[in-house]
């Protein structure tokens, strides 16, 4: 299948309000943001993006930053984003892949929102390769229940929220289990993954929410310029007792901060998590 031709997964949840879109990362499903988007209710409309390689999606011979944006430019240009510039969230993939794509194709996007990620290489990407390695080395094909695939994991990776997190990527078929990931790929290619291309002579000059984990060490002080190099109209802002998956851990601070940028601050005040 041509790649320019992959089908890109969608879910809407609301039915007024502006539009904006979710672009989850690594592992992630569109799903996994359903509570901010009902938070976010009625005042605008979610559309919850499954990215290539990931839940129904397609999958894709190859993975690049570019590619990846421009498959979900079309289908946004197509789709969401028909009438006009929609609002776009992405977290860490997901939101290099949102940055790719508000820089190369601006004006699709009205207000950009990164989520714990930055516009950089990633230093170390051995938690990931922890975490492929350990759903790859998962035999599925004598498994008789997701609570079985559980117990197996539980000892290459103990903690229960990450564990359940991955495991919604694990589907029930009639001819068995599956994965709603493409894992191989995914594993190959991680050194680009970590990546971020080279877009210096490209910038997104529309305004720009950089929200930070407290406890997480993807958004760094040396990243500032990197970023702002890129985005001008940046605003960082750092959420409390969060780490990496800030939506996940401090869903009712990330929905209110999230509300008050789209809705035209610039600035917001995150609070307390």
């Amino acid at each position: 299948m041509a790649e320019d031709r992959l089908t890109i997964n969608t879910q809407t949840v609301g039915d007024s309000g502006e539009i904006v879109a979710f672009l989850p990362g690594l592992f992630g499903q569109g799903k996994n943001f359903t509570q901010i988007a009902k938070g976010l209710q009625p005042d605008f409309q979610s559309v919850l993006v499954d990215l290539p390689n990931h839940g129904a999606s397609d999958w894709t011979q190859e993975f690049d930053y570019t590619a990846q944006a421009d498959l979900v430019a079309e289908h946004l240009r197509r789709t969401a984003a028909s009438d006009g510039p929609i609002n776009l969230v992405g977290h860490s993939m997901g939101g290099k892949v949102a940055m790719v794509l508000a820089l190369r194709h601006p004006d699709l996007v009205s207000r950009l929102v990164v989520v714990d990620i930055s516009p950089v290489e990633r230093e170390s990407m051995d938690e990931f390769e922890h975490l492929l390695d350990s759903l790859a080395a998962l035999d599925i094909e004598d498994l008789k229940s997701r609570g079985e695939a559980d117990t197996r994991l539980q000892e290459p990776i103990p903690e229960d929220m990450v564990r359940g997190f991955l495991l919604q990527s694990l589907s029930r078929t009639s001819e068995g289990f599956q994965w709603k990931v493409n894992l191989k790929l995914l594993r190959d290619l991680l050194p680009t993954i970590a990546g971020f291309p080279d877009l210096t002579d490209s910038t997104y000059e529309g305004p720009v929410l950089w929200i930070a984990g407290e406890k997480s060490d993807y958004v760094k002080d040396k990243y500032g310029p990197a970023m702002r190099e890129l985005f001008p109209r940046t605003t960082l802002t750092t959420i409390n007792n969060a780490g990496h998956w800030v939506h996940a851990e401090q869903a009712e601070v990330f929905t209110n901060v999230v509300r008050g940028f789209l809705s035209g601050a610039d600035a917001c005040n995150p609070g307390e998590g």
